[in-house]
């Protein structure tokens, strides 16, 4: 997979979640598996998990922070509001069959405020720092 191919399924992906779940399940194959580690789920089959989607009870908004990877495996890390929320830190490990999503596994977190006492040797950076949805493509 090129890279370029992989922004454009994932921006398409995230941009439709919680608008338009049918075209946002577009990257997966039928017999795709989801797994959310944390809470020790796995949805076998993309309609198992479509189902639920389509159903989710919260808004969703999303920001992409990064997209790295190469070959079939690839990272998102990104930001994930519900209902207007406070942001939160989700990684999506993705990997590939041919152009669609075979297997993804999804870890959220929220974000904690960095130790002081070891703030000398740190550099800063935003961990909510991402791209809106409308600067994606760019």
């Amino acid at each position: 997979m090129d890279r370029e191919l992989v922004v454009e399924l994932l921006v398409k992906h995230w941009q439709f979640a919680g608008l338009d779940e049918d075209i946002a399940h577009e990257i997966y194959h039928d017999d795709a598996v989801l797994e959310f580690p944390q809470s020790g789920e796995r949805f076998v089959g993309r309609d198992t998990f479509l189902a639920w989607r389509k159903k989710y009870p919260a808004r969703l908004e999303f920001r992409v922070r990064t997209l790295t990877g190469n070959g079939d495996l690839w990272v998102g890390e990104n930001l994930i509001s519900y209902d207007g929320g406070p942001w939160n830190l989700s990684v999506n490990i993705l990997q590939f069959r041919g152009d669609k999503v075979a297997h993804e596994r999804i870890y959220v977190t929220q974000p904690f405020e960095a130790a002081e006492w070891r703030a000398d040797q740190a550099e800063r950076f935003d961990p909510l720092e991402g791209l809106a949805p409308e600067q994606w493509k760019s």
